[in-house]
């Protein structure tokens, strides 16, 4: 990578042009609503941010548990009745959870939408390589 001049950087420098870096945000979502850091994160993406959500198991979502058990259920019951293994598929795990409500907001059937799935990235817990890293509360 080519190393700008003193020539260069004194111009940027005056004119306030900052190298293009995109912006990786971390978010925890500790005590947060499901649906409503969903909705954030789904228009930082497609605002073209790239985004890492850690502690997706701690979100909480809205309404009653017995609600939320029930629609649950529902959702697990719809399946292709000639050959399950084809979809659609449920996925338990809280950061798989969390991805596909974002998708389901975003205009996935576009570059567009793809582009912005592509730049998220969900886990459980807190991984060793952003402990360091400060978190951002939505």
């Amino acid at each position: 990578m080519a190393v700008p001049t003193r020539k260069l950087a004194a111009y940027r420098a005056r004119k306030g042009i900052k190298a293009h870096r995109p912006d990786i945000v971390i978010v925890d979502l500790k005590d947060h609503v499901l649906g409503r850091a969903a909705a954030v994160i789904a228009k930082q993406l497609l605002l073209g941010k790239k985004i890492t959500v850690v502690r997706c198991e701690k979100a909480t979502v809205a309404g009653t548990e017995i609600r939320n058990k029930i629609k649950y259920l529902q959702f697990l019951r719809k399946r292709k009745l000639s050959n399950p293994k084809l979809g659609p598929f449920h996925h338990r795990a809280p950061s798989e959870i969390f991805l596909r409500t974002v998708r389901s907001m975003l205009p996935r059937y576009t570059k567009r939408g793809q582009k912005a799935l592509r730049s998220l990235v969900a886990y459980e817990g807190v991984p060793v390589n952003i402990v360091h890293k400060g978190h951002r509360v939505v």
